[in-house]
């Protein structure tokens, strides 16, 4: 249907409305499925007209298009049961148990029959799950306010839920305009024609001498406008537009277009409909990493036809419990809340110095800013201490080297702006286009170390744009320029290898991408004209308008699969617009912009869901999938009418241009939390900084002020294991920790050791069951609970409840939590096949929801429903057996599984099927850790081997073997674990004989702990949540805390602190476990079955004091294992 055709619809629904035919109007609007009128539906289920609230939906909806509807029609069917069962009316109950509830069966059978052991209650409220149910009213009342989250997250309602904003009487204002127009067409024009049908044109008869034409009016239709006011209707009708030229596809021009379509199911991974428990995990959706994706068809109308790749907030497909009023794995509210995503707090206020044109954020180092200005000058900050750590006013590096008109130029008018910075991928480049002539490519080393690699005299004129690209895998730079041209340079060495000539106007901006395995490149002019090309010759592949026809940038989503431009035209019009690539043209329009912008509008994408821009004072956002403005942020006021605008990779962090030089960081929550932690550092290091009267980073100058031993303790309070690649600023991804306040320099530093229990806070957790060892541990996501697995396969999962000793409801060591089981009883028991569970290798994941749990104990993995402990289905029977499990952290679908025949399968839970097999291990995998900054997948096995895997291709990148200390025989089932920094670049490696922190890119080790020949091997180790402390396990029971930047021990717990003197021997540390919010809290797992938490105590707030650096240790870091185990040999 055009749209026209449906604008139609809506005119028709407004008459009758103003007609008062109610019932046809809802009627025509299940039957068009354009409008969803909320408050009918509201009426309609506060009536309890079930029958009529299902025929309605289904003119939008199934039961099984995706999880929002299925929960939907569910929510309904449950409400209309329980009302049955409330009213005693059991033949009623099982008729709709059986016509109506039964469907949902398919996708989890369990959960059907325990809704049917409902009709064996007396009263359904027995029931713990429905205990609180009330009367009718007020649970129809409840269930409405959940019905009405689900529809507007619901991906097929979207655009569906605002009537179209129409003057009143929109359809017969149109009809007295054709009317009016008719009447002038009348060789004989009464002045008061007597109109009496719609049916027929109108004409007027002989008016036997009357001339004078006059408006027609009739009193049916109103008045009508004036006559001539209206131009004539084209010859086709008004709603028969002629079709306009189909231009050529955007991906008409590459070569083997991809035969992979999305599966027509709405809303990306949301869905629960397949038609068993096993399907319900084969939901299928090409991953947002696939390079063989073909872009979807551009219906606007028909949201259902395109697959939505979602980010990371997404979790995996799973069924989900179905009886509580609410779900406990229903994700909507996290995956579509967008305000509270993004970032509108103003965290940081910077001042360049002059005014910022240009900013970009480093793709690993996220709260390093670099920035380009109206003068030339190129800063970079670093956000998370407010320091500006480089300042690079503008000079040719080598004037000689420089075209005469270049020359001719400076001399003329030496100012010169910057247009455009840009990092390279990988970070370890950047580059400057200025407004003349010239680029200049920099190299990064980390800190302040800046150098120049290349300058280019690359175009006549100014150079307005730059990008990096990696065609036939190689960098190269692109530019666009004032001469019309786009030029292709190698990175490396400087030389140019295409020139693109095609655009008959400067060209303003260029967009590097790559498509199933094709390197393209988008360009726009200043003529309005958007150009294709390949790495060729032959000349640009397409040619379109953009919309505004003047200044137009473009980007892709940051998964690739969809491509937005931003313009303005030369009379201030802006636009957004998405485009459908198959088709060339626009698919949807952003609405929200100032009539008149003040200036060309830049904009920016995040997390595959949001674009921004700046207009109108102010910041303004908007959801990929919806035209309406999403919301706007004034940043505190003080912005220009049109700010630059930047976000950070993972869009915690978005960079405004301010007025008076200035720049705001806006964060959200997570980006205000990453900010915090720098604060406590940089004010400790602010005091070395005076000392030292350095003018470089308060980082640097703090580790250069521990080189003298009166400044030692507060240098070594600022070391970082940013560091470990020669950049000795502090991390940003981590949390803030307590000030350390060993100011004074008399003071001798002394190891902090716990020997009694009342030296710090333990508890050991109540057990009513009898199991023999603690094998895995971890807290929930939420904090508020512990998950163990043991030996036996018996998972035990401990709560904390909010009550007046624990106001927060999260675990501590203070109050004692509650064993929880669900009132069936059952317990999660892991399958354990033929093996025996004492000798298997078992390991666990969590969802980030905390609604399931993924287990393993030697046998098939099962995957448990943490409510109801039901085991919703197995997968993967041995041999071989699973030794690991972890989740890929933008897509929950994806689980990397280490094996005990040595191979790391990684498997779409979806689809049932595994991906890819890695080999590279000789003996099994003992861990996985995921980096979502460098996409790499980093292996651990037995054989002490170190991989590190591409997470896009599932390359093997690097490998290395683990130096085991001579002297030092590990035993046969040595593990070695390990798990990432909070930076995503560095990770802890543990294994019996030692503790090391690598580097992930190189594989280098930064940092080592070896324990001396005489101490107990080491059981375990974690980060604190921060990545500030390091906690370890020994297999004499001890427990050491360390500082994460250094590998120094901080402080020791003793056995005696915690465990009976008649036991302590006998009794060791297997696993422990880092509470997910609180930096001082971690758990025990005991071999005789027990699980303690520890905490300081309240008056101490942290664990010990840190030691103190030793000369240089501050600025260097040793890559050699000797560097950090000398003290702490002497100490273990």
């Amino acid at each position: 249907m055009s749209s026209l055709s449906r604008e139609l619809v809506f005119l028709i629904l407004q008459f009758l409305d103003e007609e008062k035919f109610k019932e046809t109007v809802h009627k025509l609007e299940q039957e068009s499925g354009f409008f969803f009128n909320m408050k009918y539906f509201e009426d309609e289920v506060h009536n309890g007209n079930w029958d009529e609230v299902e025929k309605y939906l289904s003119g939008f909806t199934k039961v099984d298009d995706n999880r929002y509807s299925m929960k939907i029609f569910f929510e309904i069917r449950k409400q209309k049961y329980l009302e049955a069962l409330d009213k005693h009316d059991r033949s009623k109950a099982v008729e709709i148990l059986v016509k109506d509830l039964k469907v949902f069966a398919t996708f989890n059978e369990d959960l059907f029959k325990e809704i049917t052991q409902l009709l064996t209650l007396e009263n359904f409220r027995e029931n713990e799950q429905l205990s609180k149910y009330g009367d009718t009213k007020s649970a129809r009342a409840i269930m409405l306010v959940e019905l009405k989250k689900l529809i507007e997250a619901n991906p097929l309602f979207r655009d569906k839920l605002q009537f179209p904003q129409l003057k009143n009487s929109r359809l017969r204002t149109l009809i007295n305009q054709s009317l009016n127009w008719q009447h002038q067409l009348c060789k004989n024009p009464r002045p008061n024609p007597d109109i009496k049908t719609l049916f027929v044109d109108h004409s007027c008869g002989q008016p036997n001498g009357a001339r004078a034409p006059s408006p027609a009016n009739n009193p049916l239709l109103g008045s009508l406008p004036k006559a001539g006011g209206f131009p004539p209707l084209g010859a086709h009708g008004p709603f028969q537009p002629t079709p306009a030229p189909v231009p050529t596809p955007l991906a008409g021009w590459m070569s083997n277009p991809s035969t992979v379509t999305h599966p027509a199911v709405s809303g990306g991974a949301i869905g629960l409909g397949a038609p068993s428990i096993p399907a319900a995990l084969k939901h299928p959706r090409t991953p947002p990493t696939n390079p063989s994706v073909d872009y979807p068809s551009g219906d606007s109308d028909h949201v259902s036809k395109r697959t939505r790749p979602m980010g990371i907030s997404d979790e995996v497909n799973l069924p989900v419990n179905v009886l509580p009023v609410t779900f406990p794995g229903h994700g909507h509210a996290q995956a579509f809340t967008a305000p509270d995503d993004l970032p509108k707090t103003v965290a940081r206020t910077l001042n360049q110095g002059s005014s910022p044109m240009s900013m970009d954020f480093h793709p690993v180092q996220q709260t390093l800013l670099l920035v380009g200005t109206n003068v030339g000058d190129i800063g970079l900050w670093e956000i998370g201490t407010k320091e500006r750590l480089v300042l690079r006013n503008f000079k040719v590096w080598d004037l000689s080297q420089c075209s005469m008109p270049l020359q001719a130029s400076l001399v003329k008018d030496p100012g010169v702006s910057v247009n455009r910075v840009i990092w390279s991928p990988d970070g370890t480049l950047f580059g400057v286009a200025y407004s003349r002539h010239i680029v200049q490519i920099y190299s990064y080393q980390g800190g302040d170390d800046v150098r120049q690699h290349l300058e280019i005299d690359a175009h006549v004129g100014g150079v307005n744009d730059l990008a990096f690209s990696h065609p036939n895998k190689q960098l190269c730079v692109i530019t666009c320029g004032d001469d019309k041209t786009i030029k292709v340079w190698d990175a490396a060495t400087g030389n140019r290898q295409y020139t693109f000539e095609g655009h008959e106007a400067p060209v303003y901006s260029v967009c590097p991408h790559y498509k199933e395995n094709i390197q393209f490149i988008f360009s726009t002019a200043l003529d309005g004209k958007i150009k294709a090309w390949l790495y060729d010759n032959l000349g640009s592949r397409v040619d379109y308008d953009a919309p505004g026809r003047w200044c137009t940038t473009m980007a892709y989503s940051a998964d690739g699969t969809r491509l937005f431009s931003c313009g303005t035209s030369k009379d201030g019009e802006s636009f957004i617009v998405e485009w459908n690539e198959s088709e060339g043209a626009v698919k949807r329009t952003y609405q929200g912009f100032r009539k008149r912008s003040l200036g060309v509008v830049q904009f920016d994408t995040t997390k595959n869901r949001f674009l921004a821009a700046g207009d109108d004072f102010s910041i303004k956002f908007w959801d990929m999938d919806n035209v309406q403005l999403l919301t706007t942020v004034e940043a505190d006021g003080g912005l220009p009418a049109s700010p630059r605008i930047r976000f950070s990779k993972d869009g915690t962090l978005l960079a405004v241009s301010a007025n008076e030089n200035g720049i705001k960081i806006l964060a959200n929550t997570d980006g205000i939390r990453m900010l915090r932690t720098f604060e406590n550092s940089y004010e400790s290091s602010r005091t070395s900084e005076a000392v030292t009267k350095s003018t470089i980073s308060p980082i640097s100058a703090a580790a250069a002020a521990a080189t003298s031993a009166g400044l030692a303790e507060r240098g070594s309070s600022v070391v970082s294991i940013a560091g470990m690649n020669g950049d000795a600023r502090n991390l940003g991804d981590v949390k803030p920790r307590i000030a350390e306040e060993s100011n004074d320099k008399s003071k001798i530093w002394k190891l902090t050791e716990i020997n009694e229990p009342s030296q710090c806070r333990s508890l050991r957790l109540q057990e009513n069951m009898r199991v023999t060892k603690i094998s895995r541990l971890i807290y929930t996501n939420s904090g508020n609970a512990i998950l163990a697995l043991a030996s036996n396969a018996i998972h035990l999962l401990w709560k904390w409840t909010r009550n007046e000793r624990n106001s927060t409801g999260k675990a501590t060591a203070s109050v004692s939590p509650q064993l929880w089981q669900p009132t069936s009883g059952i317990l999660m028991t892991n399958d354990v096949a033929d093996s025996n569970p004492e000798e298997s290798v078992p390991c666990f994941a969590l969802s980030k929801n905390d609604s399931y749990v993924m287990s393993a104990s030697g046998g098939k993995i099962s995957l448990f429903n943490m409510m109801t402990f039901k085991t919703m289905t197995t997968f993967m029977p041995p041999p071989p057996a699973a030794t690991f499990l972890a989740f890929h952290p933008q897509d929950n679908n994806i689980i990397a599984i280490g094996m005990d025949d040595s191979t790391i399968q990684i498997y779409n839970v979806r689809v049932d099927e595994v991906k890819s097999k890695l080999k590279g291990h000789s003996k099994r995998i003992t861990g996985l850790a995921f980096s979502h900054v460098l996409n790499v997948l980093v292996s651990s096995g037995a054989d002490a081997q170190i991989c590190v895997w591409n997470s896009d291709g599932w390359e093997k990148q690097k490998n290395r073997f683990l130096q085991i200390p001579s002297g030092r025989t590990p035993s046969s089932q040595s593990d070695t674990r390990v798990q990432f920094h909070q930076d995503q670049m560095h990770f802890l490696i543990v294994h019996e004989t030692q503790l090391a922190i690598y580097e992930t890119t190189k594989l280098d080790c930064v940092k080592q702990f070896i324990p001396r020949d005489s101490s107990a091997p080491i059981s375990h180790a974690m980060f604190s949540c921060d990545s500030q402390l390091v906690y370890a396990s020994f297999l004499d029971a001890t427990v050491c805390v360390f500082n994460a930047a250094n590998l120094k021990l901080r402080c020791r717990i003793n056995p005696s602190s915690y465990l009976p003197a008649n036991i302590s021997s006998s009794v060791q540390p297997l696993v422990i476990a880092a509470h997910p919010q609180e930096a001082n809290q971690f758990a025990l797992g005991l071999s005789d079955g027990g699980v303690h938490v520890f905490e300081p105590l309240e008056s101490e707030g942290k664990w010990g004091v840190p030691p103190p650096a030793e000369n240089g240790s501050a600025s260097s870091v040793p890559a050699t294992p000797a560097g950090g185990a000398g003290s702490e040999q002497a100490q273990r």
